[in-house]
């Protein structure tokens, strides 16, 4: 098909070019030829001819598109709404509180004091516009004519010489972006996303209100944000009363907060507060006469505050904010300051963190240093065995900002003190507190080689019952035990209750030849305090914004693992440990209530600990060298871990409630036995004691002891007196009656 024309021309293939074609299409309506029918198809070859300008044309569409969307999201990250511009409120830190709703400390490390700007003099806000942004009153949050200039300077210094940040956009930095980007990330993409938002806040807000937040944002070194928070710490009061010459101080800062710091270089610092005096002179701010006056005047620097209350740096408050930042995402910054609600108990984690540090002390004095010069550190975690929240949590010997939390860390072998998960396995599988295990040298295969445990001591007493092999803590007994029930069940029995390691069902697990954290070995004790049931730990109830508004609440739930008569058996078999066993040390403190325990020492004494309970509190306390060596050869839980214990709980625990001792549950019956053999007690025992048994499995026959008899003191008399007068008789009749 051809186009028709004046000329008769043919043509014979497509023309290539758009323009040409067009051009065809004049010719023809010129020449007074009837005009080509309509057509609503392009003519053929159009396409072939315009692919390559339109496809340009549509990735340059696409591309803006992006961008365009790319901004309008800040980046693909939801952008600030008007309303939580509006609402927004500069963070003082939050609160975090205990569970009496005691403050411990903050939750960021923020020391700034808001102030409404009508507190701020006008010869401050003055100095912070003429140094800052002296166009602020003028422009839309950007200031063209710095653009240009800051431009121009950056290309003829061939590198970033100069910004052109507004007030606007240093507001946007410190509060909608601080927690997306770094203090040094100077990027384009940053740069973009920044003027994106300060574009939002000047149609958000007014200038004023604009004004208001950055003088409360802004850093101003020395750790202080704010206006208000720098007045106080330079100066020793409020901004309301700072003069002029120390409003130019204030407003020197933001340029380099460390650098123009008058405590780290007066002279520096001096030199800048003039500039600024000179800034608010030449824009019409003050006079030059006034402007003088103050370059006249020294600078008066109050002396250096306090720090921080040091028990806001703790590694349990460290683990709280680790839990709101995991809880939250990250977003806790849009909420402002958050009111976070712990199950702490202030009292409680002051008394562990001392007992922690003087016990590790204590130790490190009967203990050589490592090559490495490392000492003895210690870890402790108290948790309430009823709803699981954790009362107390210490990392360590001494705190340090950011390190490891041994407490919710550390993986260390809990010796002995796993042996409960061991004897609650058998009292689930039919035995009794008085059942029988052999005491005596065993040899165990394990990993193709022979394995002999022995008990510490050496020393070997036969058959005994399990109550007594408990409390002597005995190894061999332990180990036959766990082959008896088997090592499988050991296991089921210790991940039931709370473990959450990965632990080997060998022979050598009933001796603790695995690793936990303390936090796991506490939380796996708790079933054993409150009548068999698991529950979670935590360390935070509830979060909140500083208006009140509800962000988060954590409900515990308990599960029954455990028979509630076994863990009652058990506890009563623990209290046994206390109370004439391996950590029998605790009643030379005076505790004055039940308590429950077990004490543990791993292989050549690397770590001791002891784990102890009463029906409110479960406590576990573990010392020794991050790099695993001995504490020495008198190293033992019950001798450097159980004294830790006692001193947490006489001086941050101690409660009336705990004086009624553990409930027996339903399903349970007392019987007297005689505690060596495990049978009943007869008339003619020495000793006896009260146990408790399910019903069928209490002893049924008396245990063989022999009567003693008694001697009447009158009879005696009256012996005596017998053998008395036969003598005599004897005597007299020696003289009457001769001898052959």
């Amino acid at each position: 098909m051809s186009v028709p024309n004046s000329d008769k021309v043919p043509i014979t293939r497509p023309d290539h070019s758009i323009r040409r074609l067009f051009r065809l299409r004049r010719r023809g309506g010129e020449s007074g030829a009837p005009p080509p029918p309509a057509r609503w198809l392009p003519e053929p070859g159009f396409w072939r001819a315009a692919w390559m300008p339109l496809s340009g044309l549509a990735l340059l569409v696409a591309a803006a598109g992006t961008f365009e969307g790319w901004l309008a999201t800040c980046g693909f990250d939801a952008c600030p709404s008007m309303a939580e511009i509006r609402a927004f409120q500069p963070a003082e830190g939050g609160r975090i509180l205990d569970r009496a709703g005691k403050e411990m400390g903050q939750f960021r490390a923020v020391r700034r004091i808001n102030v409404s700007l009508d507190v701020v003099p006008e010869h401050v806000r003055d100095a912070f516009v003429a140094t800052e942004d002296r166009r602020f009153y003028s422009h839309n949050g950007i200031d063209l004519r710095g653009v240009v200039r800051a431009t121009l300077a950056n290309v003829r210094a061939l590198s970033v010489r100069e910004g052109f940040s507004t007030i606007t956009m240093q507001a946007a930095r410190n509060t909608f972006l601080s927690h997306r980007f770094p203090y040094t990330d100077r990027s384009l993409r940053r740069k973009l996303i920044e003027l994106r938002v300060a574009a939002l806040m000047e149609q958000a807000l007014t200038k004023d209100e604009i004004l208001d937040l950055y003088l409360n944002v802004i850093y101003l070194g020395n750790g202080m944000y704010g206006v208000e928070a720098a007045s106080r710490d330079l100066f020793g009061r409020s901004v309301e009363h700072v003069g002029l010459a120390e409003a130019a101080m204030l407003a020197a800062l933001p340029k380099g907060p460390t650098a123009y710091t008058p405590r780290r270089d007066a002279v520096r610092a001096k030199a800048r507060r003039d500039v600024v005096l000179g800034l608010m002179a030449s824009q019409g701010y003050i006079t030059a006469g006034r402007a003088d006056t103050a370059r006249s005047q020294p600078l008066r620097i109050a002396p250096p505050a306090p720090g921080n209350d040091p028990s806001s740096a703790s590694y349990a408050l460290d683990a709280v904010r680790a839990v709101v930042d995991s809880v939250l995402g990250g977003s806790d910054l849009r909420y402002g300051d958050l009111v976070i609600y712990t199950t702490l108990d202030q009292r409680a984690q002051r008394a562990a963190e001392r007992a922690v540090t003087q016990q590790a002390a204590q130790i490190q004095r009967s203990s050589r240093r490592g090559a490495d010069g490392a000492g003895v550190e210690g870890a402790m975690v108290a948790i309430d065995p009823v709803t699981g929240g954790v009362r107390a949590l210490v990392g360590g010997r001494e705190y340090r900002a950011k390190g490891f939390n041994r407490a919710l860390s550390a993986r260390r072998q809990p010796g002995s003190a796993f042996k409960p998960f061991v004897y609650a396995a058998a009292l689930a599988s039919g035995y009794t507190p008085m059942s029988l295990v052999d005491d005596a040298p065993v040899e165990v295969e394990q990993d193709g080689r022979i394995w002999r445990p022995a008990n510490s001591s050496d020393e070997y007493l036969g058959p005994i019952t399990l109550r007594r092999a408990l409390m002597r803590s005995s190894n061999s007994a332990a180990v036959r035990l766990a082959r008896a029930v088997g090592e499988r069940r050991v296991v089921e029995r210790a991940h039931a209750n709370g473990i959450m390691s990965p632990l080997d069902a060998v022979p050598s697990i009933a001796l603790g030849s695995l690793e936990v954290t303390p936090l796991e070995l506490v939380a796996a004790y708790a079933p054993f305090a409150n009548g068999g049931s698991r529950i979670a730990p935590h360390l935070v109830s509830r979060i909140e914004t500083a208006e009140g508004m509800l962000l988060f609440s954590y409900q515990p739930e308990a599960q029954l693992v455990m028979d509630p008569r076994d863990a009652f058996q058990l506890t009563t078999m623990l209290e046994g440990v206390v109370d004439a066993g391996t950590a029998s040390a605790l009643n030379a403190y005076g505790i004055g209530v039940p308590v429950a325990g077990k004490t543990g020492t791993t292989n050549n004494s690397a770590d001791v600990w002891f784990v102890g309970y009463t029906p409110s509190i479960v406590a576990g306390f573990w010392f020794g060298y991050d790099t695993p060596r001995s504490l020495g050869a008198a190293a033992a839980g019950g001798r450097f871990a159980a004294p830790a214990w006692a001193s947490f709980y006489k001086n941050g625990w101690a409660v009336r409630a705990d004086r009624e001792g553990f409930s027996v549950p339903d399903g349970l019956i007392a019987v007297n036995v005689e505690p060596t053999s495990g049978l009943l007690a007869g008339e003619w025992c020495d000793e006896s004691r009260q146990e408790w048994f399910k019903p069928g499995t209490e002893p049924t026959i008396y245990a063989n002891c022999e009567p003693r008899y008694e001697p009447d003191p009158v009879e005696e008399a009256a012996r005596d007196w017998l053998q008395g007068m036969r003598k005599q008789i004897r005597r007299a009749l020696k003289g009457i009656i001769p001898r052959d």
